[in-house]
């Protein structure tokens, strides 16, 4: 299994949000570059996988899953969105204070590649069509260059702290 660690993160009492994988973004990973094209996870969300929500892509430390409706997933002309609702877990209360604190890496998931889903053209990939089987909230190092992660106070409009979000990224 592969894991690429995505891009924004937000508190939003409860619940955390972001994006956990961007369309379209070309990422050098180690010696390669690799970019995940729209529609990459549509198989896996249309399938409804049970699909878990991580703290450090460890098993034992889950957040949330598909399969309780805890975790809610999505695809849009962005890329994979996650909402998921923090458990009063000794992991959910670490992991929300970090957010709340802008302390969180970022945003990860990790997947294996469908037969045909991807392409090489020299030392580029292309990841074309995926299966998810875990996002992650990252405390440390994101493998994307250029990750954002923020926590919202309840107050706040969460529309706008994602306007000012899409804003630094069309920058």
């Amino acid at each position: 299994m592969e894991r690429r660690v995505g891009i924004e993160l937000r508190a939003v009492g409860r619940r955390l949000e972001g994006y956990a994988a961007v369309f379209l973004q070309d990422t050098l990973i180690r010696d390669f570059t690799e970019v995940i094209l729209p529609g990459a996870f549509t198989d896996t969300l249309r399938e409804g996988r049970d699909v878990l929500a991580l703290a450090d892509h460890e098993a034992k430390a889950v957040l949330a899953r598909t399969r309780s409706g805890t975790l809610r997933l999505a695809e849009d002309a962005r890329g994979l969105h996650f909402d998921f609702d923090v458990p009063n877990t000794s992991f959910g209360r670490d992991i929300l204070e970090l957010a709340e604190r802008g302390d969180v890496g970022g945003a990860s998931f990790g997947f294996t590649v469908q037969k045909d889903g991807e392409r090489w053209q020299g030392s580029r990939r292309e990841l074309r069509s995926l299966n998810l089987h875990e996002i992650s909230i990252v405390s440390s190092f994101p493998a994307y260059d250029g990750t954002v992660v923020q926590a919202r106070h309840r107050s706040e409009r969460l529309d706008a702290g994602l306007h000012r979000t899409l804003a630094r990224w069309r920058a």
